[in-house]
């Protein structure tokens, strides 16, 4: 039995980074359809979120999300980053992790397909 502790215990911890990354992928996966209904709520008071939305938007100089989801820096980690990370011109929004999730899946489903 002492010999086989040592040896389970080496198994457990080494599938623990893999469990972390599924974890993070999975929370990365989000619904495009709720981000965008969530985006036009509360992003499209300032941004271009969808054609034809019924708000324009107030700031001229906000890029739009199809802008946004073209850069070739835009990954669904550049964006987790930027929605978490304060920045000047942007309110500071407090996104659940669903709610961040279901956006970056709309503005990603804007990149145009090669």
């Amino acid at each position: 039995m002492r010999k086989f502790l040592p040896m389970a215990l080496a198994a457990v911890l080494a599938t623990l980074p893999l469990a972390e990354a599924e974890a993070q992928t999975s929370a990365m996966t989000g619904n495009p359809r709720a981000g965008r209904a969530f985006a036009l709520q509360v992003c499209a008071l300032c941004h271009v979120v969808a054609p034809g939305q019924l708000t324009p938007p107030r700031l001229t100089t906000a890029p739009t999300f199809r802008s946004i989801a073209n850069l070739p820096s835009t990954t669904a980690l550049s964006l987790q980053v930027f929605l978490v990370t304060p920045h000047p011109t942007m309110p500071n929004l407090v996104l659940t992790d669903s709610d961040a999730a279901d956006v970056i899946a709309y503005i990603l489903s804007l990149k145009k397909k090669p």
